[in-house]
């Protein structure tokens, strides 16, 4: 009976190494394929599962993500500044183990890091703005599985962490600050450069003969990264993070009721990529009535601008207006407003809402036409 036993067993140990085996081989064969699977399958995942952009756990999550990479980075900067010849040091079998898995674990960190930022930016602005800027997050998204570049040395990994440093600066301060404008995204950048900066300080101070070193694998990148940064955000091309709109359309009417706006509408049901009447009726005494909703983190209390362009065909977009709105962030749904217009003509039309510093939070465009008659028309409408 206990031969039977032992039989059974070693027969299905054999199976699952066999198995193992099997699925190891598998993988070594389709190891680009899998990948890829895995990478966008895990994107898309982080996209469905992401929270808010101000929620406590997420920016937990990041700092523990960023001193991980800072601390295992600078573990493996000072070993590799020990001369070629020096006796090996024991270490315990655990330290071994770590040194073996720590590059693809922090390439892990790194992987979650660049989707959420290249998720949060998504959301903030249109992709046509913001395209430069989101190209060089998702090609770095992409490349961090890629076993090549998990082989680029140290230099380029601190460059990386240089450019995770500075996107999560750039949404938790104005976070912090309740605000957003030019004075404080260059504030949250001093703010970014301070971690490696640091870390370069205490090189300096007490592994002073590793401070030429620092100079060009810390220090550098970083600068290379500031410098980009900065000359992106003056270019307008860095979306103004942490506000969002995740709705945008164009009504014919908006009423508040019981603290709901309606939104009237005669868009056709067939039509139902539109928001609302992007094919805009426009019968006399009619008025244009664009609605969005706004994320903004709570305490967060600015202005926003809602700008209507007209497309004129020899001058192209030409500004025909720009409303004031003051925002406060804390609803969780966003902050609901509108604007209205009142004095227009047919053509291609185009609202986008702005920051101040006229970056650009969403748009929606629209074609109006003037009905030569008030015919009757039946007006549906969603809430909002």
């Amino acid at each position: 009976m206990n031969e039977n036993k032992t039989e059974t067993s070693a027969s299905t140990s054999m199976q699952v190494q066999s198995r193992v085996a099997m699925a190891k081989a598998y993988y070594e064969k389709n190891e680009a394929r899998l990948d890829a699977t895995f990478f966008v399958g895990g994107f898309l995942f982080d996209i469905v599962t992401a929270d808010q952009i101000d929620s406590w756990s997420t920016i937990g999550q990041q700092v523990f993500y960023l001193l991980a990479i800072t601390f295992t980075l600078t573990q493996m900067f000072v070993e590799s500044s020990s001369p070629p010849d020096s006796a090996p040091i024991q270490v315990s079998p655990w330290i071994e183990k770590w040194r073996k898995y720590r590059v693809p674990i922090i390439h892990f960190f790194f992987g979650s890091l660049l989707n959420m930022y290249a998720i949060f930016f998504f959301k903030s602005s249109s992709l046509l703005v913001s395209f430069a800027f989101m190209g060089v997050i998702v090609a770095l998204t992409v490349a961090n599985e890629l076993s090549r570049f998990k082989s680029l040395g140290l230099p380029f990994k601190f460059g990386l962490l240089s450019l995770c440093y500075l996107s999560f600066f750039s949404f938790v301060v104005p976070i912090w600050v309740g605000a957003i404008s030019v004075l404080i995204f260059l504030f949250s950048m001093v703010v970014g450069c301070l971690p490696l900066a640091g870390l370069a300080w205490w090189i300096q101070t007490y592994r002073p003969p590793l401070f030429d070193r620092a100079k060009s694998q810390i220090l550098t990148p970083m600068a290379t990264v500031l410098l980009v940064f900065l000359s992106l955000y003056m270019l307008r091309l860095i979306p103004p993070v942490p506000l969002s709109i995740p709705f945008i359309g164009v009504y014919h009417k908006i009423e508040k009721v019981d603290g709901e706006y309606r939104l009237y509408n005669e868009r056709p049901w067939w039509k139902f990529w539109h928001n609302g009447d992007q094919d805009f009726l426009a019968q006399k005494d009619d008025k244009i009535y664009v609605a969005f909703r706004i994320f903004s983190p709570a305490r967060f209390s600015d202005q926003v601008l809602v700008r209507w362009y007209w497309r004129d065909q020899r001058l192209g977009w030409v500004e025909q207006d720009s409303i004031p709105i003051k925002i406060v962030g804390g609803r969780e749904e966003g902050f609901r407003g509108y604007g209205v217009k009142s004095n227009y003509q047919p053509g291609q039309w185009r609202v986008q809402v702005e920051t101040k510093d006229k970056r650009e939070i969403g748009r929606i465009g629209f074609e109006l036409e003037i009905e030569p008659t008030n015919s009757e028309r039946q007006l549906k409408f969603e809430t909002m």
